[in-house]
C-alpha cells in the first residue's frame, strides 16, 4: 500500500525553502525516520545497514588511495609499497581498505543467509531480492579487479587464471580474454583497465544499493514470522531501528578494528608481498576466502559433462550458474510460508547447506585432488539440489506449523486478556 508523504517539519526557514523547491530532505525524512518498520525485527537486519556502511568506507578509502596509486605494471607494486611507507596514515588506509572488503562479504554473505532463513525473496519482494544478487555480482567483480591492482605474485596470476577461464566459451572466448587483457598477454594494458573499472564500479553499486533501498521501502521489509502485517505491528524506524543499528555498529567495527590493527594480513597469502613474475606461478593459487566456495565448484568439474561439454567449460558453467540460480529463487521456492521459524523440515536442509557453503569454502583453499576433490564434487551437487529440487519439492511436501495471526499472539499466546465477569 502507498504510504502518504510526510513534510519533513523543520525548524529552520532555510532548510524549509530548499526543501520546498528540492524536497530531498522530506524524502529522507519519510524513508529513514519515519519509515513504518516492522516492530519484531531482530539483530539479523542490521546486517543491510552494516553492508552500506561498508561500501561507503570503501568508496571513500579507495578514493584516497586513487590519488597515490600508479596504475602502470612497472611502478604498481612500488606505488602501494610506497602508500604504506611514505604517505600519511597510507598504511591505515590501505588496510581499512583491503581488510573492508572483506568485513563487506562478510556482512553481505550473512544478510544473504538471513533472507534465504526468513523467505525474505518471496512475494512481492521478488525484484529486491534480484538487485541484491545484481550487487553481490558487481561486488565480485569489483574485488577481484582490485585483488589484481597490488601486481604481486598471486595478483598477476589470479588474473592470469580467471581471465583465461573465459576462453571455455565457445566462438567469443577468445576475444573476450584478449579484450580483457588489453593485448596477447596479462600486463599493462590489462592493469589500467582493472584499475578503471574497480573505481568505477563501487558508484555503480551505490546507484544499485540506491534502487534495493526503494525496492525495499515500496514492498515493505520482511520479518521473522514472515507474516504480513497491519498498521498496528508497525513502528517508526527512528529512533527505534537507528539505536539497534547503532550498537550493531559498534560491535562490528571492535571486529573490524581488531582485524585492521591486529591482523591486518591475516586474510592475505604471503607470497602476495612479492613482484609480480610471469616467469615463476605460484604453486598453488588461491583466491580471496570470499570467492573459495565458487572456486571449489570450479575445480570439482575434472570430468567432460555428458560427453560434450568439456570439463573446463563445464567448470565455468557451474560457478557461473551456482549465482545466476539465485535470480530464479523466488519461483523455485514453492512454499506458500516465508519463515523458516514454521518449517521444520526445511530448517534442517538449511542448516546443511550453510555448513555445505563453509565446507566448499575451506576446500577452495585446498589443492584438488584426492578427498578434497571428492568433497568439492559432492558439495557442488548439494548447492545446486538444493536451489533445484530440495526447494521446490519439499515445498509441496512438507506440512508447515500454523501461522499466527498477528505479531502479538506468539508474545501473548494462551494469555490473551479475558472479559471481566
Amino acid at each position: 500500500m502507498q504510504r502518504e508523504f510526510v513534510k519533513a517539519p523543520f525548524k529552520s526557514g532555510v532548510l524549509k525553502w530548499i526543501d520546498d523547491r528540492l524536497p530531498v530532505l522530506s524524502w529522507a525524512y519519510n524513508e529513514l525516520v519515519i519509515y513504518p518498520a516492522p516492530r519484531n525485527l531482530n539483530y539479523w537486519w542490521n546486517l543491510g545497514s552494516l553492508a552500506g556502511f561498508m561500501l561507503v568506507v570503501q568508496i571513500v578509502t579507495g578514493v584516497v588511495l586513487a590519488m597515490h596509486y600508479t596504475p602502470n605494471a612497472e611502478m604498481a607494486f612500488d606505488s602501494v609499497e610506497r602508500i604504506m611507507r611514505d604517505v600519511n596514515w597510507g598504511w591505515l588506509l590501505r588496510y581499512l581498505h583491503a581488510n573492508g572488503a572483506s568485513m563487506f562479504f562478510f556482512a553481505v554473505y550473512i544478510h544473504m543467509f538471513r533472507g534465504l532463513y526468513y523467505g525474505s525473496y518471496k512475494a512481492p519482494r521478488e525484484l529486491l531480492w534480484m538487485i541484491g544478487v545484481v550487487i553481490l555480482l558487481l561486488m565480485m567483480a569489483t574485488a577481484f579487479m582490485g585483488y589484481v591492482l597490488p601486481w604481486g605474485q598471486m595478483s598477476y596470476w589470479a588474473a592470469q587464471v580467471i581471465t583465461n577461464l573465459f576462453s571455455a566459451i565457445p566462438l567469443v572466448g577468445d576475444t573476450i580474454v584478449t579484450w580483457l587483457w588489453g593485448g596477447f598477454v596479462v600486463g599493462n594494458p590489462t592493469l589500467q583497465r582493472f584499475y578503471a573499472l574497480h573505481y568505477l564500479l563501487p558508484f555503480i553499486i551505490f546507484a544499485f544499493v540506491f534502487l534495493h533501498i526503494l525496492a525495499l521501502h515500496q514492498t515493505g521489509s520482511n520479518n521473522p514470522l514472515g507474516i504480513d502485517l497491519t498498521a498496528k505491528d508497525k513502528i517508526p524506524f527512528h529512533p527505534y531501528y537507528t539505536v539497534k543499528d547503532v550498537f550493531g555498529l559498534c560491535l562490528f567495527l571492535l571486529l573490524y578494528g581488531a582485524l585492521v590493527f591486529y591482523a591486518p594480513d591475516a586474510l592475505v597469502v604471503p607470497i602476495n608481498y612479492e613482484p609480480a613474475n610471469p616467469l615463476q606461478t605460484p604453486l598453488h593459487i588461491v583466491p580471496e576466502w570470499y570467492f573459495l566456495p565458487f572456486y571449489a565448484m570450479l575445480r570439482a568439474i575434472n570430468f567432460d559433462i555428458l560427453w560434450i561439454i568439456p570439463a573446463k567449460l563445464g567448470g565455468v558453467l557451474v560457478m557461473f550458474s551456482s549465482i545466476l540460480v539465485l535470480f530464479f529463487l523466488p519461483w523455485l521456492d514453492t512454499s506458500k510460508v516465508r519463515s523458516a521459524t514454521f518449517r521444520p523440515l526445511y530448517k534442517w536442509f538449511f542448516w546443511l547447506f550453510v555448513a555445505n557453503a563453509l565446507m566448499l569454502g575451506y576446500l577452495g583453499a585446498q589443492p584438488p585432488e584426492g578427498w578434497y576433490l571428492t568433497l568439492s564434487q559432492l558439495g557442488t551437487a548439494y548447492y545446486f539440489l538444493f536451489f533445484l529440487v530440495i526447494m521446490p519439492v519439499l515445498g509441496k511436501i512438507e506440512r508447515p506449523r500454523p501461522l499466527p495471526e498477528s505479531l502479538s499472539e506468539p508474545v501473548l499466546g494462551a494469555a490473551q486478556p479475558q472479559p471481566a465477569k
